[in-house]
Formats: C-alpha cells, structure tokens, sequence
C-alpha cells in the first residue's frame, strides 16, 4: 500500500441548524484498498460519503486529492475529478438500454448527415459498454437490453461497471448488497474485489460486517459525527469493532466476546 492516501480529508465539520452531523472529521483513503466506512444510524457515515462525494458542501475542512486541495461543489466536479458514487438507488434510467446507462450523461455522438456532431454512436457506446462489462465478468446478454428487465444483481453490475468506467482515482459504493438476495450479493462481493484489483481504490458504506471483514483492507468507524478508530480485521474481531462502533463498555465487550 502506498504511504501516501489518494484522498484524503481533515477537520471536516457539517452542521445542519442545531444538529451536527460531522464534528471534525478525519479520513484518508490508500490507493488500490477497499476502505469500509461504517457506523450506526446517525453516526455521520452519510454525510461524510456525501461531502466525498460533491453531494453536500461541509462548513468546515480540507479535502485533499492527490495531495492538492479540492472543493467539490457539486457530484459533478468530484465526477470530473476522477470520483465516481454508486448510490442504492442505482441512479440509473430503467426504461434505457445498458450502453445508454453506461454513457448517461457523457454520450458519444457522431457526424449526422450536414457533418454536425448530433446523432448518438449507438454501436460505439454498445462496443464499449461490452468492454466495459466484460472486464468486470458482468454476464448479460445483450447491451440493447433495458435496465428494468435486468435482475437486481445484473442492475447492481451495470451500476459499477459505470463507475469503474468513469472513476479514475476513486470508487465509493454506498450499500452495493443491499436488497439483494444470498446468489446475487455473492456476485456483487466479487465484483468488488475486481474493481480493486483493477487498481482503483473502493470506499465501501456498509452495515453488512460479514462482507466489510471479507472485503475491507481497513475499517473507517464512525461515532457520534467523529472518527472513533480505523482498524483492520486483522488487528480486531467483529465484536470488537461492533463496541467500537456503538461505544460498548468494556464488560459489555467481554458479554459479546462469550457470546
């Protein structure tokens, strides 16, 4: 692992009116890790994903990318910066095909018959789109396909297939698993592990800690708008980072250790 983090974040606070969400917080992400981010309802998980990735502006703080300072004033500019989100609804165009999902936003065009650059290059972005998917072993039949007809799974695919297409510096994945059922979570744990393997970095937001143990080269904690710890699964066990998480006292540890 590199000594110096891709992105990185200090002292970030957001207040929204008497409530607090973050409360100083800092974060550093390595390059080619997953870096699982996990903390109760309320913990400030969200927010901070959120302030990573352009969506919500924080009152206070340094986002580094790179070592430069950035500010993402909007999910675009962290887009253009090389950060791409996958959120849990998918943001995706369900009634599109999958090569129009891929490119959504960014299609390719061609020349149209007076020579202007107008006409979508539907065979161009369905080539790619395969590509795309073909790297990360996405199994579909066809890219004319649309997205509704997709199974969750297959849906969840073309969703970080996009975001491994797009993202040059930085994945974040807010809850990938989620509603999906044993066969096709099972999928999508692999499918991360290739987007890491392909050398970009995965901010993994999840409330599944089977899958953060599996997955998670480090474990961001998050408590109370703060930054409890960062630990590794080798260094502590689920309980451990459980009591971590909820502020477990140490007699309730040793109850959940027995347990």
């Amino acid at each position: 692992m590199s000594t110096e983090p891709i992105l990185q974040a200090s002292g970030l606070v957001k207040r929204y009116g008497p409530v607090t969400a973050l409360n100083g917080v800092d974060f550093d992400l390595y390059p080619g890790e997953i870096l699982a981010v996990i903390g109760d309802n309320g913990a400030g998980k969200s927010t901070l994903i959120k302030v990573l990735a352009g969506a919500v502006q924080p009152d206070e703080g340094e986002i580094r990318l790179d070592g430069e300072v950035v500010h993402f004033n909007s999910p675009l500019a962290a887009r253009r910066l090389g950060i791409e989100t996958v959120y849990q609804d998918l943001a995706m165009a369900p009634t599109l095909d999958i090569a129009a999902n891929l490119f959504l936003g960014r299609e390719l065009r061609r020349r149209g018959p007076l020579g202007a650059l107008r006409m979508l290059d539907k065979p161009a972005m369905r080539r790619r789109a395969s590509e795309a998917l073909g790297e990360l072993q996405i199994g579909v039949q066809s890219m004319k396909v649309a997205v509704e007809d997709l199974s969750g799974g297959q849906r969840q695919g073309v969703a970080v297939a996009r975001a491994a297409a797009w993202g040059r510096r930085v994945v974040i994945m807010d809850e990938p698993t989620a509603a999906l059922g044993v066969k096709e979570t099972a999928q999508v744990v692999e499918l991360i592990k290739r987007v890491r393997d392909r050398g970009l970095p995965v901010i993994l937001i999840s409330h599944d800690m089977p899958h953060v143990f599996e997955l998670a080269d480090r474990i961001h904690i998050m408590r109370l708008g703060r930054r409890a710890a960062v630990v590794t699964p080798k260094t502590h066990s689920m309980p451990e980072v459980v009591a971590i998480m909820t502020g477990a006292t140490p007699a309730e540890l040793a109850a959940m250790m027995k347990g």
